[in-house]
Parts: structure tokens; sequence; C-alpha cells
């Protein structure tokens, strides 16, 4: 597994060309990963909503995860740094580990010449091992996905978020958002990105509804 750190150092001294690092494995991994993903929780969990997919998804391959995956394996072990990168103790960083692992994913697909089933045979057992701790971690702390839940239970739909105010300069700026369900606003949320002012709100609408 080539870093690009690696690749860029040693293009001369070593021949390699540019662009012979993991990059475009990495990107050709993540598309096959998400999919993969995706048709597990399908199959895996039919009686779950789609806002309740979508959260485990981002939980299944999120930069944390996916590194946990590639560390269950000793990936790293195989990666190829550049002297500064290896200084900076890269082989530990869970961003490295885990774009290594997508571009293990991208190479075993070509090997395989596209066969998807191939790549799903691999990952599902890897998936299994994890799903019980992911799917009480998402309930138990994803207001969002809480609150969606609700509101397709009780109404059939899903929240509707809103930014209502924004203020202070483009570097810094805070928002202001409010949540709503069949047309009520249930709850309002400010942060300094219209992430965290989404979650406050939809915290605020869980207390609301309880």
């Amino acid at each position: 597994m080539t870093h690009r750190s690696y690749a860029h150092e040693k293009t001369k001294s070593a021949g390699l060309q540019p662009g012979s690092d993991n990059e475009r494995l990495e990107f050709l991994g993540d598309c096959v990963l998400n999919f993969v993903t995706g048709d597990f929780l399908y199959e895996h969990f039919p009686d779950k909503a789609e806002g309740e997919l979508t959260t485990l998804r981002a939980a299944l391959v999120n930069e944390a995860q996916v590194a946990a995956f590639a560390n269950a394996i000793g990936l790293g072990d195989y990666l190829k740094l550049g002297v500064g990168a290896e200084r900076d103790r890269s082989r530990d960083r869970a961003s490295v580990l885990s774009s290594t692992f997508e571009a293990l994913i991208g190479a075993y697909y070509l090997d395989c010449d596209g066969d998807i089933e191939s790549i799903r045979i691999y990952l599902e057992p890897v998936f299994e091992s994890v799903i019980p701790a992911l799917e009480n971690t998402v309930t138990q702390i994803n207001p969002k996905s809480q609150l969606q839940n609700w509101a397709q239970i009780q109404h059939h739909e899903i929240p509707e978020y809103k930014i209502v105010a924004s203020s202070g300069p483009d570097h810094s700026k805070t928002f202001t958002v409010e949540v709503s369900v069949a047309g009520q606003i249930l709850g309002r949320g400010m942060g300094q990105s219209k992430q965290i002012a989404e979650k406050l709100a939809a915290q605020q609408a869980l207390k609301k509804i309880s």
C-alpha cells in the first residue's frame, strides 16, 4: 500500500510514476464500500426506516470505524510512507488508515474483475461484528436520528430543518435553525455550524415531544 508521501519522495529515485499512490484506489474503494454497506443494511434490516438506515450507514463507514477495520487486519504494517509522514506517525492516524482500507477494497474490486459479490462476502462478517454496538450507540446519541424515527412513525414524514438566522463574519458564523414536523415547529438550536444547530434543535424537539 503506497501513501502519497512515499510516492512523492520516490517518484524519481525509485522510478515510480506520478499517480502511483493509493489515491485513485481510495476513490474507487470508497464508492464500492458505500454501495456494499447500503446493500448490507437494506437486506439485514427490513424493518428499519430510511432515516435509521442512513444513520447506521454513516456510522459504519465513518473515518474512525473504517480505521478500526484497517487496524483489525494490521493494514498499517503494509503501508509505505514517506520520511516525514513516518516521523509524524501517520501510520497510526485514523484518516490514513481509513483511506488505506478504502484503497484495499478498490484493489480487491479490480482484482476480482468487478465482482461485487466477492466484496460482499468479505465485508459482511466485518460489518456483522460491529453492527450491534453501532446500532446501540446511534440510537442513544443521535438526536436527529431519534427525531426522524419518531416523525416517520407518527406522521409518515421526515423533520424539516430551516435556517432562520445567521450572524457573524464568514469565517465564524453562528446559525439558528428551526426544526418542524407536519408544519409544527418543535425545536430551535443555535451553533457555529449548521450541523450543530440542527442537532441542538432536534434535542429541544425531543424534549418537547417526550
